[in-house]
């Protein structure tokens, strides 16, 4: 089964400086909550394009699991597209979205996933929307706090 989840915030900054700031993969790691302890094994820095392979580890529940995530669409500075090549997902699509506004930019996530073992995966699934809400907000509170100090 695939799942939806959809979050956005607002941000009085410009488009560009927010795009910017996604463009470096670098950042991720600062804006993923410390327990997932997140490293990116990729070579840095890491060029930022449509077909960039990136390579990830995580932990989840205490124990290393790879991620390595495509960059699938890229279309500066409103939109690029990510997607699981291998990870904890059966798949695992997420969408970044940026419009300009003129007090600022939204930002807008948009992720579609599907977890393995179907069975299993779907009655741990309302522990997994938690993490997702977790994961979001904590991300949105550390970009607030690195875009807008």
């Amino acid at each position: 089964m695939v799942h939806k989840y959809q979050t956005s915030m607002s941000l009085p900054v410009p488009v560009a400086r927010v795009f910017a700031f996604f463009s470096d993969a670098a950042n991720l790691p600062r804006i993923t909550p410390p327990d997932f302890g997140l490293q990116i094994t990729s070579p840095q820095p890491v060029l930022m394009q449509q077909g960039t392979i990136i390579d990830c580890k995580i932990r989840l529940l205490g124990f290393p699991v790879p991620w390595q995530s495509l960059i699938s669409r890229w279309e500066p500075p409103h939109l690029f597209t990510d997607e699981q090549l291998r990870g904890p997902c059966k798949s695992w699509v997420h969408v970044h979205r940026f419009q300009e506004l003129s007090a600022g930019t939204v930002i807008e996530d948009e992720v579609e996933y599907s977890l393995p073992w179907p069975q299993i995966s779907e009655l741990a699934h309302p522990l997994v929307r938690r993490q997702l809400r977790r994961i979001f907000h904590f991300r949105q509170e550390a970009i607030k706090g690195i875009l807008c100090a």
